[in-house]
């Protein structure tokens, strides 16, 4: 999503980020926003667009996360990529840059973390990704930017989804004020770009697209409306391949009396139980016409599902998600 305020010069990047508070034990978890959430190593991971700690606007020269055995007991990690360690980030010329929308991928034995660099205006965002060779880094830039924007697209909000039947890599892309979808395959070293898919932009698609697959079924679901507004919302579609063409089924997540402008999420499944998760971000408030301000926070719900697929709606709760330990794990092969 949109950076309201980026960041100050990269000189203030040197100094190491205060340590970090603790995560609650109920919903809300922790600030942030923009989660995308996996399961590694036999562990929770959510990644988010860092809020700091304390929360400041040098919260996006840094992408860090938070990890759990359980749902419920939360540590954040150390910083995962700097943006003093990207070294094409200045030359777009821009002033001022920022991080954000980080999402972890799985693949050939090694985690990709893809992210979205800013300012939007007046030079197109960009899209990067780092590799590692554990869920926590240390990640390393792979010295080029993945996709620029241009030309009414905006590179932002990147998600990765290697499809397990073919084992084909996408990249999905794009938002905000173009509000248009991209689809990419991705090269088999994961940071490159082979080619790109025709796509029709799905019904009321404005960013923070997501990709998951469930008994055959293929679920694209994406944040609209405005990020700071009363109508952000997670709506889906779905599909019988990874790209498409999308049935668009309507909003699973919405606004209530107590917590406003959900969105930009990411689902993960226990392989264990087969029980599906929402981490996403919301503003803890009362309804109201925005533009809200402050932080946001990162919830985790349960996700059910109806026996035709159809993702039923999902509810907002102040609890503590259900407890959830994952499988042992060699860290070699995560699930998404």
């Amino acid at each position: 999503m949109r950076l309201t305020v980026l960041v100050a010069a990269l000189a203030s990047l040197a100094a190491a980020p205060p340590p970090a508070s603790p995560a609650a034990t109920s919903n809300p978890l922790f600030a942030g926003a923009d989660p995308d959430m996996v399961a590694a190593c036999g562990r929770w991971w959510v990644y988010p667009t860092d809020p700091g700690d304390p929360p400041s606007v040098a919260a996006a020269t840094r992408l860090t996360a938070w990890s759990s055995p359980d749902l419920q007991h939360w540590t954040r990690s150390t910083p995962l990529l700097r943006m003093a360690d990207i070294p094409w980030i200045a030359a777009d010329g821009a002033a001022n840059h920022g991080l954000w929308a980080p999402s972890l991928t799985a693949a050939i034995g090694r985690y990709y973390l893809y992210y979205a660099v800013g300012p939007q205006n007046p030079t197109p965002s960009r899209l990067g990704v780092a590799i590692g060779d554990r869920p926590d880094g240390p990640f390393v830039d792979s010295g080029h930017p993945l996709l620029t924007g241009g030309d009414g697209f905006e590179a932002i909000d990147p998600m990765v989804f290697v499809d397990p039947k073919s084992g084909t890599p996408y990249l999905y892309a794009g938002g905000s004020a173009g509000a248009m979808l991209r689809i990419f395959e991705l090269k088999s070293d994961m940071t490159e770009i082979a080619r790109e898919i025709p796509v029709e932009t799905p019904p009321n698609f404005t960013e923070g697209a997501f990709v998951h697959e469930r008994g055959g079924i293929y679920y694209l679901s994406y944040s609209h409306g405005r990020w700071n507004g009363p109508d952000y919302s997670v709506h889906y579609a779905t599909s019988s391949t990874p790209v498409g063409p999308w049935t668009y089924r309507g909003a699973v997540l919405r606004a209530d009396a107590t917590h406003q402008g959900p969105g930009h999420h990411g689902f993960a499944e226990n392989p264990a139980t087969h029980q599906w998760y929402i981490a996403y971000h919301r503003w803890e408030r009362g309804p109201g016409p925005g533009p809200y301000k402050g932080d946001r926070q990162v919830a985790i719900d349960a996700v059910r599902y109806g026996p035709d697929g159809r993702i039923l709606p999902i509810e907002m709760t102040d609890a503590a998600p259900p407890a959830s330990p994952l499988p042992p794990s060699t860290c070699q092969e995560p699930d998404r």
